[in-house]
């Protein structure tokens, strides 16, 4: 039997035993990398060829969440912000890069959890309930401090943004320090 026989039968047989949790996280997936996707790309780009591959590369995840998929989309994802701030001189607004920051870390948690979970396990909804409920915990804390960030940078001019990018730096070090304590507490 031939290697793609055995994986055309692997897949068909995971097709009739996923059960629902699973599936739905997948959907998740979908959706955020979707929105993504759809909320990062300027509108004249997605007018043309792209909207037809925006789901296809969404689907990527869903179907493959421990390859190199979630990945791909968080590049694909973040090349199509360069390129409409870049390239088509759209203005930075703050809800639509707290919108695209968002969708990615949804479906970057999305994959994580659904990397671990088979696709054929009986999931408590309790265990998927409290990782999004610690994902919009994380988002809101996330945003809050974002938005409390850019504040500060108006308020000095060009001396607020070098005090805000500072404070920036020193956030990304400790949450990082803090991070590992935690794991080495345990």
């Amino acid at each position: 039997m031939s290697a793609v026989a055995v994986r055309i039968r692997a897949a068909r047989r995971a097709v009739t035993r996923i059960t629902l949790l699973p599936l739905l996280l997948r959907a998740g997936i979908f959706l955020s990398a979707l929105a993504g996707l759809l909320l990062a790309y300027p509108v004249e780009v997605l007018r043309g060829q792209l909207l037809l591959v925006a789901p296809v590369v969404a689907l990527l995840p869903a179907v493959g969440p421990r390859r190199i998929w979630p990945t791909v989309v968080a590049l694909v994802t973040v090349g199509g912000w360069v390129l409409a701030i870049d390239g088509y001189d759209r203005p930075v607004a703050l809800w639509r890069l707290l919108a695209v920051a968002a969708a990615l870390y949804l479906n970057h948690t999305l994959c994580a959890l659904v990397a671990v979970v088979p696709y054929d396990a009986v999931v408590d909804p309790a265990l998927v309930l409290r990782w999004l409920l610690r994902a919009v915990a994380v988002l809101l804390g996330t945003m809050v401090l974002g938005v409390l960030l850019v504040e500060l940078a108006g308020i000095g001019g060009e001396q607020g943004l070098l005090v805000v990018t500072m404070a920036g730096l020193v956030v990304a070090v400790l949450v990082p320090a803090l991070l590992g304590w935690l794991l080495r507490r345990r």
